[in-house]
């Protein structure tokens, strides 16, 4: 008779705590992901300009709107991660 009333206790205390692991897991792939892909844009634009010295600046240009927008995109992962921990 005890222990259906447990049970829904622990269950009643777990939900929280998944929300708080998911917003965990959320915020370390969002800046997992975002040192992968500036470590790779940062790479290919120092391998563009090695191989096309004349394209400076259109190479230079160009990574630089990746990676902010790559930062953007990151950054809202974040906002959102964190929005999600707080809501419960």
């Amino acid at each position: 008779m005890l222990l259906p009333i447990l049970m829904q206790d622990a269950a009643a205390n777990a939900v929280p705590n998944f929300g708080a692991m998911g917003a965990g897991i959320g915020l370390g792939l969002a800046v997992l992901g975002a040192g992968i892909g500036l470590g790779r844009i940062g790479g290919q634009v120092a391998e563009g300009i090695a191989r096309q010295p004349e394209a400076t600046g259109e190479i230079r240009a160009a990574g630089l709107l990746f990676g902010v927008l790559l930062e953007g995109a990151t950054i809202i992962a974040l906002v959102f991660a964190l929005l999600f921990k707080l809501i419960k």
